[in-house]
């Protein structure tokens, strides 16, 4: 198991086991002497390392329905979304055309905050409201589109990375395009490959943000996939690599095990899905079997992955350090945020109290997760819970609420 035999980990949304199949790639590339050129080399081991790199990018570019000329290399989700956000609304800026950015209260803070420093340049930026279960209704976003032409990007997740919530991208799309043709639209996938099908075309998207960690591939490697010929401003300046789009070297090895962990997402998805899906299942039930307890999110469009539970009376945070006291990795929202004291930005955003945004925490299986590491956690829960409701109430308070 990640970490060590004694951790049980139920953090797959923050980060996703290695697939040793993808290490193994990884090594391959660190390990052959005839791969340790740099791939904008001209000379023949430069080509060589250069045809790692466009067999990788082939690779992630067809596991969403796009082609490699379509595929941008980043190091990661955050940079790709940023590179979504800034580099299109700047260049929309740059060519007169309208350049404000829609986007929701939940979406994931590399979105967020990129959309809020856009707007200390200028750029409008209008928050679409989302109700208590974290569904965008499509009729608002219709009416906020007619009501601000100065938009020209709309960035909506695929699936939330707090909730498990899976939105329908392709419908959301429509609505864009009908009430705001003028309007670029970017998808952050990096929750959603590996958990559901992916489509660039299919889903009619400008912009779509990958993420390789969160598919068991490597860390510090991402991508952003864009209609060929659409013009993005560069984040960073440099050599003319990946056409201009993001100068520097590639980081080849790392791009290698991209492309497999891509491969292995899309032709494993059916499995994995079914394992994953099970187990959140199990785990839901018996959450819910617990006094005092509240699973957020859309209950009829999830990603199979994720639970996120409201523990009333307790402390997310209080609760989070006794369980990984006790051998279980969770967390209380994104990794991003890790050692924030702030209630969940995404929670706040369903329209929730800070007190009970503050009670939950995020609990996401994976392919590796067993029924036996979901029974553990079940087991321990009562106990811990106990624990943590005693730190901040009295006997009273507590038999209150377990008969309220």
């Amino acid at each position: 198991m990640l970490y060590g035999p004694r951790v049980r980990y139920l953090d797959h949304n923050a980060t996703t086991p290695l697939d040793p199949r993808v290490r193994d790639a990884v090594i391959a590339v660190l390990c052959d002497d005839r791969l340790q050129a740099n791939p904008s080399s001209v000379h023949g081991p430069g080509q060589r390392a250069r045809a790692v790199v466009e067999q990788a990018r082939r690779a992630v570019a067809r596991a969403v329905g796009a082609t490699a000329l379509e595929l941008t290399f980043t190091s990661g989700g955050t940079e790709a979304d940023n590179l979504a956000i800034f580099g299109a609304a700047r260049a929309l800026r740059a060519a007169g055309r309208p350049s404000g950015v829609l986007t929701t209260a939940i979406e994931h803070p590399a979105v967020l905050a990129a959309a809020r420093a856009l707007a200390q340049e200028g750029h409008p930026l209008v928050l679409l409201p989302v109700d208590g279960l974290g569904r965008v209704d499509s009729a608002l976003l219709r009416t906020l589109l007619y009501a601000h032409p100065e938009l020209g990007l709309v960035s909506l997740a695929a699936v939330n990375h707090e909730l498990g919530n899976v939105y329908d991208i392709a419908a959301l799309v429509r609505v864009v395009r009908e009430a705001a043709p003028q309007a670029l639209v970017h998808c952050d996938g990096v929750q959603a490959l590996g958990k559901i099908s992916v489509d660039l075309h299919a889903w009619d998207l400008d912009l779509l943000s990958l993420s390789a960690h969160k598919i068991r591939g490597p860390k510090g490697v991402g991508a952003l996939v864009h209609r060929r010929g659409l013009t993005l401003a560069p984040l960073l300046f440099g050599g003319p690599q990946e056409r201009g789009r993001r100068p520097g070297s590639e980081a080849v090895a790392l791009i290698a095990g991209f492309g497999v962990a891509a491969e292995l997402a899309v032709n494993e998805l059916a499995a994995r899905r079914d394992h994953t899906s099970a187990l959140r299942e199990r785990l839901r039930a018996g959450l819910e079997r617990l006094p005092a307890v509240t699973i957020h999110g859309d209950p009829a469009a999830h990603d199979g992955v994720t639970v996120n539970a409201g523990f009333a009376g307790c402390d997310g945070q209080l609760l989070l350090i006794n369980l990984d006291l006790a051998g279980f990795a969770v967390a209380t929202g994104a990794a991003c945020s890790s050692g924030s004291l702030e209630p969940s930005p995404v929670l706040l955003g369903l329209g929730m109290p800070a007190a009970q945004a503050r009670s939950a925490v995020r609990i996401s299986v994976g392919s590796q997760t067993t029924t036996d590491d979901v029974d553990a956690l079940l087991a321990a829960l009562p106990e811990l819970l106990g624990r943590v409701r005693g730190a901040a109430l009295d006997d009273a308070d507590w038999r209150e609420l377990s008969v309220g």
